[in-house]
């Protein structure tokens, strides 16, 4: 008994430990971004005086030549279509994938698998020219497509393990009925895998909402550039406002944990997408 108390003890110390250390970055982030510039110049951890504020936030939102308020409108304007789209076409894709049969089947689950380890760095140039081939380069589109593109193997891989754990006893019996596929698959599947959408909605909008490299190559305009491009914009060359680039930071994260903070209920009831059988 005194022995597995001790293991609990140190396995929570150490359990505490990870976390503090983990979460230590981001309490200076937020310690820098609500304090003055006088007060962390030596160190956020330093509170010999601590006078909370929110106008890095201000600044940081209404910034002259890189505004966070304009960056963000222009993620959301990327980063709805880019989850909606994928997420529909590929949830049509796993369910057919998990319940018919066809030729070539399995090579075709292996490929997608095999797409999922692919570094966008390998096809940043070829993305770069085809995109500039249609006339999409400094446009929305560009990056929507290429998101969409990009989350479409995955959440096939995804959504087709979770309908693989789905009994198809009311299919059946819709089929029965005299329902088509598609009747079945709108209506009876598709809001019996809701934490499954869930899920791989919330990781496919953090995934193109903090995007950085991507939209460095297809978007450029100052007008057009999404948040996360806008934080090194507002590094002085000469100054470097620290309590700014930490509430800039703080602006971009805050969306997806929202998110994650609205759909954690079905998050992870929805990760079983994950196991592959």
């Amino acid at each position: 008994m005194k022995k597995k108390t001790i293991e609990k003890v140190a396995f929570t110390s150490i359990g505490w430990l990870i976390g503090l250390i983990w979460i230590l970055p981001l309490m200076g982030i937020l310690m820098t971004a609500i304090r003055p510039y006088r007060e962390v110049i030596d160190g956020w951890w330093k509170f010999d005086s601590f006078t909370p504020t929110i106008s890095n936030f201000v600044n940081a939102l209404t910034h002259p030549t890189a505004s966070m308020l304009e960056g963000m409108v222009n993620s959301l304007i990327i980063a709805v279509p880019a989850t909606v789209l994928p997420l529909l076409i590929a949830a049509i894709a796993g369910y057919g994938i998990s319940r018919y049969k066809f030729p070539f089947r399995k090579t075709l689950v292996i490929a997608v698998v095999f797409t999922l380890a692919l570094p966008q760095q390998m096809i940043a140039v070829p993305i770069f020219r085809l995109m500039s081939d249609f006339g999409l380069v400094d446009t929305y589109a560009a990056l929507i497509l290429v998101h969409t593109a990009w989350g479409i193997p995955w959440i096939t891989f995804f959504m087709r393990n979770y309908f693989k754990t789905l009994p198809n006893d009311m299919e059946e019996a819709a089929r029965i009925d005299g329902a088509t596929d598609f009747q079945i698959f709108y209506r009876v599947v598709l809001p019996n895998a809701f934490p499954a959408m869930a899920s791989a909605s919330a990781l496919q909008f953090t995934w193109v909402w903090s995007d950085f490299f991507l939209a460095l190559i297809l978007v450029y305009s100052p007008d057009k550039i999404l948040a996360t491009q806008r934080i090194p914009l507002m590094r002085g060359v000469y100054h470097v406002d620290w309590g700014l680039l930490s509430a800039a930071s703080i602006l971009v994260m805050v969306v997806p944990i929202l998110i994650y903070i609205f759909l954690q209920r079905y998050y992870v009831r929805g990760m079983v997408g994950w196991s592959g059988k």
